[in-house]
């Protein structure tokens, strides 16, 4: 599982293309309440996509390395409720896209093959933190779940607490190959609807 998972993190800008092809290519089912569906799926975009932005406020441009890479622990902002923010972020953006698109029976797929792919990456990256930082991550670990946000009382407090991080115009221009991904993204969903509906071409 942790070869596959350093394989995966190496891959991983790729992968998603047969998703994204289907998006695009499946008709959604005749009897889908499309403003529904684009409510809720753009809801689950913007929860996912707050999430990465507060959690690469605090990680900074290092969350966009395709090698092995890893920059220092970070436990402040989100970091101080889960391990793995970002995933969990991207996860989130993915199900809305699917939900976005109407293709409800295809999101469950979405959230397990997705699920797979960053609990193995996970695993792959704890392995190489416990390397380099030893006790110190082993630490962070021990308090700090790895999927499900912590959300005591103290836990709340100490997200509050943590420093800012880097600034909000940095952390946007970190983000913005993915806010141009999810602009691009609704763009190409709103064409596929009108080409389906209303055959606009």
């Amino acid at each position: 599982m942790i070869r596959l998972g350093g394989w995966l993190f190496r891959q991983r800008t790729w992968l998603p293309f047969p998703l994204i092809l289907a998006l695009l290519v499946v008709p959604a089912p005749s009897n889908a309440s499309a403003p529904a569906c684009w409510t809720i799926g753009f809801a689950c975009v913007a929860a996912g996509e707050a999430l990465r932005l507060w959690g690469v406020q605090h990680i900074g441009v290092i969350s966009r390395t395709r090698s092995d890479r890893l920059g220092p622990l970070v436990s402040s902002g989100p970091f101080s409720l889960v391990r793995n923010p970002l995933y969990l972020g991207n996860i989130l953006l993915w199900v809305g896209f699917t939900v976005s698109a109407c293709l409800l029976w295809l999101a469950p797929i979405v959230l397990v093959v997705f699920a797979f792919e960053y609990h193995a990456i996970v695993q792959w990256e704890e392995q190489l933190l416990e390397e380099r930082l030893g006790q110190v991550y082993r630490s962070y670990a021990s308090r700090v779940p790895r999927w499900v946000p912590a959300l005591s009382a103290q836990h709340v407090v100490l997200a509050e607490a943590a420093g800012e991080g880097f600034s909000w115009g940095d952390t946007v221009f970190s983000e913005r190959g993915t806010l141009l991904a999810i602009a691009g993204g609704y763009l190409l969903l709103f064409l596929k609807e009108g080409f389906y509906r209303f055959k606009w071409f």
